[in-house]
Formats: C-alpha cells, structure tokens, sequence
C-alpha cells in the first residue's frame, strides 16, 4: 500500500469512527496530555494549526 492509500485509509476510518463520536470514551492519560499541549500553546512553545494544514503537512513530509 503506498503512504497516500494509507493515509485515505487512514481517513475514512476516522470518518467512520467519527460518525458516532459520543459512545467513544478517551484513555483516562488523555485529558493530562491535553492541558500539557494547552500550556504549550499559551506559552508560546507551541501553534495550533488546523486540521486542512496539517493532514497537508502530514502528506509532504511522508510522501
């Protein structure tokens, strides 16, 4: 399989997982992983970047 049919692969399982996204619970690491990213980002060390942007930074750095 070439990266960009795992990566459309990739895509519609998300998508599918997506479909019903209140039944899916979170590992309980998660949420302290979250405010370790939110620190990041309010100090600075870190950007939020939309999704669009990085699945297309994502695909030109595997491809």
């Amino acid at each position: 399989m070439s990266r960009k049919e795992k990566l459309q692969t990739m895509e519609a399982i998300w998508a599918d997982l997506s479909k019903d996204d209140a039944n899916i619970e979170s590992p309980a690491w998660h949420g302290e992983v979250l405010k370790e990213t939110e620190a990041r980002v309010a100090s600075g060390q870190e950007k939020a970047t939309d999704w669009a942007t990085a699945k297309r930074n994502l695909r030109k750095r595997f491809e």
